[in-house]
């Protein structure tokens, strides 16, 4: 297949998103006065976070109360007296500062930018995420990003691919394809809007849900020769 429009999930598939997440809680925890927080309070919190992105990709709650929710739910479970507002704030100027590429994610977009147009479909946070790629030194190399924020709709919800593609210089459904690591949001939604989908499943989980992918690699160095694009130089 002969794909020119690559739309590339952000988090856990072009950046490592735990790693950023962890280290990013740790220094927000350091600037509101919690030294060396427990691990406990970290991992409550992904517990809490996660729910909470479900939710707002089910539609149950907006981004603007996730922001600030995560960190109350936490700090409620472990009875600290610590303003939700003045952590979602810190956290969010912190993660773009704290960024980590995956293996080969230079070197794919590279390769793929020289076959045709990258796209970046997260649903992540808008302040955040043009930040966190120009970190990464990408920015070069993608020439639009589309946010369920300023859509209004996340992913899989077929407005929001509706929205995404409308960004790209030119989009042919046969000649794109969604990169992601999720399968119930970029999978789920490559398979309602009617798009071809390659799933990033470095921890070779098995697919025991609905979402069928028509692709499957498990390094981003393998993206481009499964793809039909430039082959990144072996080695990696």
């Amino acid at each position: 297949m002969d794909y020119r429009l690559f739309l590339f999930d952000l988090d856990d598939t072009l950046l490592d998103f735990r790693a950023s997440e962890r280290l990013s809680f740790a220094r927000t925890m350091s600037s509101l006065g919690i030294e060396d927080a427990p691990d406990t309070l970290f991992a409550d919190y992904q517990r809490s976070n996660q729910q909470l992105w479900t939710d707002l990709e089910r539609g149950l709650v907006d981004k603007d109360f996730l922001k600030v929710e995560r960190f109350r739910r936490v700090f409620a479970l472990h009875r600290l007296q610590v303003d939700a507002v003045r952590a979602s704030h810190a956290y969010l100027e912190w993660l773009p500062q704290t960024v980590v590429l995956i293996d080969g994610a230079r070197e794919v977009c590279e390769a793929l930018a020289a076959h045709g147009e990258i796209g970046i479909i997260s649903n992540g946070i808008e302040q955040v995420q043009g930040r966190r790629i120009a970190n990464a030194g990408l920015s070069d190399l993608i020439g639009f990003v589309a946010t369920s924020e300023a859509c209004g709709h996340a992913k899989p919800d077929v407005r929001f691919f509706d929205y995404a593609t409308r960004m790209a210089t030119a989009f042919d459904k046969a000649r794109t394809v969604i990169v992601g690591d999720r399968l119930e949001a970029d999978i789920l939604g490559a398979n309602r809007f009617g798009i071809d989908s390659c799933w990033f499943n470095p921890s070779r989980r098995i697919n025991d849900g609905t979402a069928q992918p028509t692709h499957e690699v498990h390094r981003l160095h393998d993206i481009p020769r499964c793809l039909g694009a430039m082959p990144v130089r072996a080695g990696a």
